[in-house]
């Protein structure tokens, strides 16, 4: 057969067309799927790798599991300090824990959480209260801090 300027016409298609007729449009979908998902994969792995896996401890020595109890004594302790300021600004004297909870001073309705007690020392220039945790089984990994804040709000970990 012969095409409009002479030449002639193949009736055979190209190998490219063979191949898209062989395997047709669902293979084509199936292919971009599924590197679709290695591509999701290998994101999901960066993104795990470089921040969860590498996600600081709240404190040395410590099991990720105490992050939270650490949180909330920290904050039990701020909420202390800060009660116990209002109470002298009221008052004109500091008071014990027992006395800051039996008057709503602080939402706290114990003097313990997790393990840690509470204790407030008075002195003439200011208060010192203390979050204590009884000492850790012997041959135990896990550390349990002791913490401190006093009237000028420095929360420390203490021995």
């Amino acid at each position: 057969m012969q095409g409009e300027n002479g030449g002639v016409v193949s009736w055979c298609n190209s190998p490219r067309d063979l191949l898209a007729a062989r395997h047709g449009p669902r293979h084509n979908f199936f292919m971009r799927f599924l590197f679709g998902v290695l591509v999701g994969a290998a994101i999901f792995f960066a993104v795990y790798h470089f921040y969860l896996k590498r996600m600081p401890a709240t404190d040395d020595g410590t099991a990720a599991t105490q992050a939270i109890s650490l949180t909330g004594v920290r904050m039990d302790l701020l909420q202390i300090a800060d009660a116990e300021h209002g109470f002298i600004a009221t008052n004109g004297h500091c008071a014990s824990l027992d006395e800051l909870i039996s008057t709503n001073s602080v939402s706290m309705t114990h003097t313990e959480r997790d393990g840690y007690s509470y204790a407030i020392e008075c002195s003439r220039i200011g208060f010192t209260a203390t979050a204590r945790h009884r000492p850790a089984a012997a041959g135990s990994l896990i550390r349990y801090p002791n913490f401190s804040i006093d009237e000028s709000l420095d929360l420390h970990e203490i021995d």
